[in-house]
């Protein structure tokens, strides 16, 4: 059995390139000591508007919201900032508020490459220090705005604590920030605790169009991200956060990611996600040690995978991944095939040429078409309570991660992952209108203890699983299995590129299964050339009594 084990670990770990992350400088936490920041009304106000242009979004205005902001225009035409990083650089006191009128600002003046020491760091080859994103803030950013001084912790300190950023028109289009791709991140709020976001959309984004980042206290409302590279919003090593009433479409990693969120366990929400609306990207939901989140009455639909949270990549703080809980949400229809835009070219191009506006999206990283939710590596979660169905591979999944995918060097952690997560109450393969299957409800990979599944519904058809029994939730669980066969289908699957069509025959996450009833899901598939290779250097290591780790 000790052969067996080491082989399939092989087997799941050699000739990985795992992409379920970006990449970022060293982080930490904040000391948690913050508040979720409530929406204020009063306070220091800095306006910004475009001229005639402004003027005429604001003729078009409902009766309302057009008397408040001919209002706010006459203010901001006499004392008010044509460009929103200008109004961010004009702030003085903390607590103050940005007030962005109907319009598309593009931010021109911030476009412009990086002079002086700031043009070396464009091609430091690294992820730069918040001392250098500090004082070279273009090189990645279109609007930033940084708030923790010179001293030994990373809590805010200065005028850029509880900073409110909001647009004013009645609905998020009617502000856009225009990143045209100039920069990584159209906006970043960088040890910035308190900090709100309100009501305007923001896209083209080469990262990201909304970046939290060591931040104490933060949220996203009514906020719209869309069509960007990789992600609409990314907050990480961030607590106290909120995302709601937002907004994601058209993102080649993830519209919401709040990776290696603060680990508070069950006592509390690191980040809660409510009532949101993600859509149309590669992925719904991502969360590298996505901890402590809470995602709740939030709809994930016609994204290639709907929810995966992970703990797969080195340099990211919390893992492995714990104690997340997705509940009441409605996760449905993520069959989207878009690495095809890969194999014909199109992502080729350059950004502004692939046709995002057209519903192009171009992937960055390996995800199995048609899931709705993927639990790799987590532990302690739980899903409960959502709707899930017509997702044409698994409704659910839960599979094991290796700790040496994230470089952890202790062998007793090896098998850290894939324990005790909880599947509940959930309804499966049942619309709104009627009977719409997944593939197969739930699919587990048969590794980790205390993982289970009860009262679950699967309609007049009832459940299906692969295996056909799950365990159920008891006090005292069997150990499980460490490793099982089913994880050497996982390895050509992890080792392929998404920028590199030839590397997907090996894999059939990136075959788009048929509809349930009309056609058999893809065979799982493994690289028999991988097998002897790993067989052989197996034999060489046993030979060698080097027995743990393999």
């Amino acid at each position: 059995m000790r052969r067996i084990a080491c082989l399939l670990v092989l087997l799941t770990i050699v000739g990985v390139a795992p992409a379920f992350a970006h990449e970022e400088r060293p982080t930490q936490f904040p000391s948690g000591n913050g508040t979720v920041p409530r929406y204020r009304k009063s306070g220091p106000a800095l306006l910004v508007c475009k001229g005639a242009r402004t003027l005429r979004l604001i003729e078009g205005l409902p009766s309302a919201a057009r008397r408040r902001n001919l209002r706010l225009y006459e203010e901001c035409r006499d004392d008010g900032y044509r460009h929103i990083q200008a109004a961010v650089d004009a702030v003085r006191r903390a607590g103050s508020r940005i007030l962005i009128l109907p319009g598309v600002y593009r931010e021109q003046p911030y476009r412009k490459p990086p002079t002086g020491e700031c043009a070396a760091l464009v091609d430091k080859g690294e992820p730069l220090t918040y001392e250098e994103q500090k004082v070279c803030p273009s090189v990645t950013n279109l609007i930033s705005f940084f708030g923790d001084g010179p001293d030994e912790d990373i809590a805010c300190d200065n005028r850029y604590c509880d900073l409110q950023i909001e647009g004013t028109g009645r609905r998020p289009g009617d502000v856009t920030i225009e990143n045209g791709f100039s920069k990584l991140n159209a906006i970043r709020a960088d040890r910035a605790d308190g900090v709100y976001f309100r009501n305007f959309t923001v896209q083209n984004s080469e990262f990201n169009s909304l970046y939290v980042i060591e931040t104490d206290g933060f949220v996203i409302d009514r906020v719209l991200g869309r069509w960007n590279d990789e992600y609409a919003f990314l907050t990480f090593a961030s607590d106290h956060g909120l995302y709601t009433r937002c907004e994601a479409y058209g993102n080649g990693d993830s519209g919401l990611y709040p990776g290696s969120a603060a680990d508070r366990g069950h006592d509390r929400p690191s980040i809660e996600i409510s009532h949101c609306n993600s859509h149309h990207n590669l992925l719904g939901y991502s969360g590298t040690a996505g901890n402590s989140t809470y995602v709740h009455d939030t709809r994930f639909h016609h994204n290639t995978l709907g929810i995966v949270t992970d703990s797969f990549v080195a340099g990211h703080p919390g893992m492995p991944q714990d104690s997340a809980r997705y509940e009441d949400n409605l996760i449905y229809s993520n069959n989207e095939d878009y690495y095809r835009y890969w194999e014909d070219g199109t992502c080729e191009k350059p950004p502004s040429q692939r046709g995002y506006e057209d519903g192009v999206v171009c992937p960055h990283f390996q995800a199995p078409i048609g899931v709705g939710i993927l639990i790799a590596g987590g532990n302690e979660d739980l899903v409960a309570g959502n709707t899930i169905y017509d997702n044409w591979r698994y409704g659910t999944m839960l599979v094991g991660v290796p700790a040496s995918f994230r470089e952890e060097e202790d062998p007793a952690k090896e098998f850290d992952t894939s324990h005790f997560n909880v599947h509940r109450g959930n309804t499966m393969g049942v619309g709104p209108e009627g009977p719409l299957p997944n593939g197969v409800d739930f699919w587990w990979d048969e590794q980790g203890t205390g993982n289970c599944w009860e009262e679950n519904d699967g309609g007049e058809d009832g459940l299906t699983s692969d295996p056909v029994m799950l365990p159920e939730c008891v006090e005292d669980p069997l150990p499980g299995a460490s490793v099982t066969p089913k994880q050497a289908f996982l390895t050509p699957c992890a080792a392929a590129v998404p920028e590199d069509p030839s590397t997907y025959p090996g894999c059939d996450w990136f075959d788009k299964p048929p509809p349930p009833g009309e056609g058999s899901l893809p065979a799982p598939r493994v690289d028999l050339a991988t097998v002897v290779a790993l067989l052989a250097r197996w034999a060489g290591c046993w030979a060698r009594a080097v027995h743990t780790p393999c």
